[in-house]
């Protein structure tokens, strides 16, 4: 089993209490009836969110929005599962909708994950976004300094020279320097 999916299912027993639905939720091979939670009526966070997560790993793209939304909860391991199986997901719209998220200054709180499923799909929105994502934490006294963290190590890990100006700036913020020089060592030089 998946360690993620593992750790979820653990998660996510707990929140509902366990029971028969849980554990027919978590153990059915029905894509069909995974994607009915999504779209019917009343279902409890913790369902839509185990349906989607494992419509997500299957590579069922009807998990997308519910994925997205989760990707933007304020709960951070909501969050880090939906990065998890929208990674795996292979929907297009991926990229797009975490570069919208981790560009989002109203929900730059909640952007830490985005922010890493960019860098995980390398995808070409993904520099850009963190550029712009970084760019904006830089301003004094930014109290969001795992985003911009997250986005020093990612523009390093993608070694993109459009991320070197960006970069530069960041050394000059105490808490990020040093993860700025790793990157920066990670970024060749243009002749």
């Amino acid at each position: 089993m998946d360690e993620e999916l593992r750790s979820l299912t653990e998660r996510l027993r707990r929140e509902s209490g366990g029971g028969a639905v849980f554990e027919e939720l978590a153990a059915t091979g029905d894509h069909d009836a995974l994607a009915d939670v999504l779209t019917a009526a009343g279902q409890p966070l913790w369902a839509r969110e185990l349906a989607a997560f494992r419509l997500g790993l299957a590579g069922d793209r009807r998990a997308f929005e519910a994925l997205v939304l989760l990707l933007n909860h304020r709960d951070p391991p909501r969050c880090a599962s939906a990065a998890h199986a929208l990674a795996r997901l292979g929907d297009p719209r991926t990229a797009r909708a975490a570069a919208a998220l981790a560009t989002n200054e109203l929900r730059v709180a909640y952007a830490l994950h985005p922010v890493r499923l960019l860098v995980e799909l390398r995808a070409p929105e993904a520099v850009p976004a963190l550029i712009t994502t970084l760019r904006r934490r830089l301003r004094p006294h930014d109290p969001h300094r795992r985003v911009a963290l997250a986005c020093v190590e990612g523009l390093g890990a993608l070694g993109d020279a459009r991320a070197r100006p960006v970069l530069d700036e960041a050394l000059a913020h105490p808490l990020l320097a040093e993860a700025a020089v790793r990157a920066l060592a990670r970024i060749p030089r243009q002749r």
